[in-house]
């Protein structure tokens, strides 16, 4: 068989959720050495080692300024005729006849099209409802998008398959070097992710407010750790005693990050797949996270789960977990175990599967 995949977000300078899913899972496809031919396209020349070598993979490198996806990729798909076409990240070529599969990862601007920029947000519906249309099979990140395909899309349930992404291991590394590069507390309850709306800044602000007026002998801080992104609001944070910005946390300093907060804070408002949750838990760092969208089927029982609007419910949980040490070792063991249900071994293999029931069909 040959499979052709869209791997124009591997080479992003900064990855996203989206981007690190598009690289993880080329390479762990490729670690499993099927027997069949896998084409790679990129918009930009990649780093050589951003794959492991194999026989059987072919890179193409096809420069385009505008439209790669519609005009470039399109025409090396109809030169090369794949009996399947991946694309990782939504976006299928409208000009292409042959069989494919896309993963969909989540459904937020349906949610908070607010959050987006108006012609970005039409351009999302639009090709998001096309892939999941036009796909032999659309792979989702979790029931969570799953649902969503079938309620707004018309998606049936038997296209479908949730592939939940995998999350490897951070390396730690020196935990105090971390803190100080970034010149952070020596306790803390973190956030890491796009500063944004959707992502419920306000409210673990809020909640850190009240935290601290309960607990004024207690130092911790609270870190805001990422880019400010669409809509971000100078006045969530402005002038909060004890809060830390220190703006995009390179990747190498990440686990450290992690390792050294009392919580990862994550009650997000809605998330096809939260990688921020289970990342936490592979450095051993308790998580509180939202009731709510995909954060449960993540977090198991190995997180505290809280509705993202109750203030007061975060507040609880922040608490519970800054006084008691035997709790916070207690999530950390559950945490190590629900994390690996995630794996990129696991995810590459069912994505094999469907792109061979695709190319059948």
């Amino acid at each position: 068989m040959r499979i052709a995949i869209d791997a124009s977000r591997t080479t992003v300078p900064r990855l996203t959720g989206t981007e690190h899913y598009s690289r993880e899972l080329i390479r762990a496809l490729i670690r499993l050495q099927p027997e069949h031919e896998i084409h790679l396209y990129f918009r930009d020349s990649p780093p050589e080692d951003l794959f492991p070598p194999a026989p059987q993979v072919h890179q193409h490198v096809i420069p385009f300024k505008r439209l790669w996806t519609h005009i470039r990729f399109a025409l090396a798909l109809r030169s090369l005729q794949p009996d399947v076409v991946f694309v990782p990240a939504h976006t299928l070529p409208f000009a292409f006849d042959g069989r494919a599969v896309a993963t969909v990862h989540d459904l937020g601007f349906r949610y908070f099209p607010e959050a987006h920029p108006a012609r970005q947000r039409v351009y999302l519906d639009l090709t998001t409802a096309y892939s999941a249309r036009r796909s032999e099979i659309v792979l989702a990140d979790s029931q969570t998008t799953a649902a969503d395909l079938m309620d707004f899309y018309g998606i049936p349930a038997a296209k479908i398959r949730v592939v939940y992404p995998g999350v490897d291991p951070l390396p730690i590394g020196d935990v105090a070097a971390v803190r100080a590069k970034y010149e952070l507390p020596e306790r803390y309850f973190l956030f890491l992710g796009t500063l944004q709306p959707r992502k419920n800044i306000a409210v673990i602000v809020q909640a850190y407010q009240r935290w601290r007026a309960a607990n004024p002998d207690d130092g911790a801080g609270l870190v805001l750790a990422g880019a400010k992104g669409w809509l971000y609001d100078d006045r969530w944070a402005l002038g909060l005693p004890g809060l830390h910005l220190p703006g995009y946390i390179d990747d190498a300093d990440k686990g450290a990050l992690y390792a050294g907060a009392l919580a990862l804070v994550f009650p997000s408002l809605y998330e096809g797949f939260g990688f921020p949750v289970l990342e936490a838990m592979h450095c051993g760092t308790p998580v509180i996270t939202s009731s709510t969208s995909s954060l449960p089927e993540l977090a198991g029982d190995a997180g505290l789960l809280a509705d993202p609007l109750d203030v007061g419910a975060i507040v609880n949980k922040m608490t519970r977990i800054s006084a008691n040490g035997d709790m916070r070792q207690l999530l950390a063991e559950k945490g190590y175990r629900q994390v690996g249900r995630f794996t990129w071994a696991r995810a590459a293999g069912q994505t094999l599967q469907a792109l061979e029931a695709a190319a059948s069909t």
